[in-house]
């Protein structure tokens, strides 16, 4: 059956099968309308190829099986399209199961050394892909997470491996998803030079012309930083990161700045969204997701486990219980539910 869904990208808004997405919607005076608010869910295909650390991510009631990950992330999904969710990011390299890691020692990698694409991957995310499809979301698919991105042997690797994610998205006529081909990508611990801000443009070129102009492409950049010229000209839409900005007015300004334009770049006439935000406060007058929001941003929030928390909090934590189980878990869904009317 092909898919049914379809994203595109009107000036600043999205559209889901030709209409705006949360229809006629606003929340306090601000538009909802065209928006696609989103969590950070990278791990739905997460597996570790290292022997050595592959049993840090046992569950609580058993070792670690990357079918019951996807399993389980599956059947909650549709509890995050009835709360209004219509988007995710999810990684072909994931992101650090711990949060936040200083080393990467698991191996979690969607691609061989050579950049060819792995069948127990690719079958877990077309799992994920397809239920999307079916419930009507349009995730964020990312390629590379600094970190793995040494898992590929050198640059050829790296350009073959962007070619083969987006030949196989194309070739299964997906139409309702985002194209990430970096997460972060001016964090200093990328290897390959293409990956970094210089360069991760012509990775963006590819893509497109893979995709024939049929996918929306960005590339993120890390907490509170703003993408240059380079990376702008090149985007479909820009994917900013709320990490390490405390001030909600600070996430106003940055939205403000990229739309004003940046040096050498007049007015960015695309959306502007954050897929990836570890604060939360939501039940404050004023928050960062309340910040994007008002300046007509998409927002997504990132979930991690913090220290000593329990198997329910962090949907980047692996083991990761994929429900809305925990206190912070249901603000974020009871804001969303708030703002889009679900």
């Amino acid at each position: 059956m092909p898919p049914k869904t379809h994203l595109t990208i009107d000036g600043n808004q999205f559209r889901i099968n030709g209409q705006l997405t949360y229809p006629g919607h606003t929340w306090r005076g601000h538009r909802i309308e065209g928006l696609l608010l989103n969590s950070r869910m990278v791990q739905g295909v997460f597996d570790d190829r290292n022997p050595q650390t592959r049993k840090r991510w046992d569950y609580p009631d058993g070792p670690w099986d990357a079918q019951r990950n996807t399993r389980e992330f599956l059947a909650a999904m549709p509890g995050w399209r009835n709360a209004g969710l219509l988007g995710f990011t999810i990684n072909f390299q994931g992101g650090s199961p711990q949060g936040y890691s200083k080393d990467q020692p698991w191996h979690n990698c969607a691609f061989e050394a050579d950049g060819t694409l792995r069948d127990d991957y690719t079958g877990r995310m077309k799992q994920i892909l397809d239920k999307a499809d079916d419930l009507g979301m349009a995730p964020i698919v990312g390629l590379f997470y600094f970190g793995q991105d040494e898992r590929l042997r050198d640059e050829k690797a790296v350009i073959e491996a962007t070619h083969n994610a987006t030949a196989w998205l194309v070739e299964r006529g997906y139409r309702h998803v985002i194209i990430e081909i970096a997460n972060e990508t001016n964090i200093p611990r990328y290897e390959h030079e293409v990956l970094k801000p210089g360069r991760i443009h012509e990775l963006v070129e590819l893509a497109r012309k893979v995709s024939d102009g049929r996918i929306p492409i960005g590339v993120s950049m890390g907490g509170g930083a703003l993408p240059p010229e380079n990376i702008v000209k090149a985007s479909d839409l820009l994917l900013l990161h709320g990490n390490g900005v405390g001030q909600p007015e600070r996430i106003r300004q940055m939205v403000r700045s990229v739309r004003k334009g940046i040096p050498g770049v007049q007015r960015f006439p695309g959306p502007v969204l954050f897929n990836e935000d570890d604060h939360f406060d939501f039940d404050k007058p004023d928050n960062n997701f309340i910040a994007a929001v008002s300046e007509y941003a998409s927002w997504g929030y990132f979930d991690f486990r913090m220290k000593d928390e329990g198997f329910d909090d962090g949907y980047q934590s692996v083991p990761v219980n994929w429900g809305i189980s925990s206190p912070r878990k249901k603000a974020f869904f009871g804001l969303v539910k708030e703002m889009t009317g679900a």
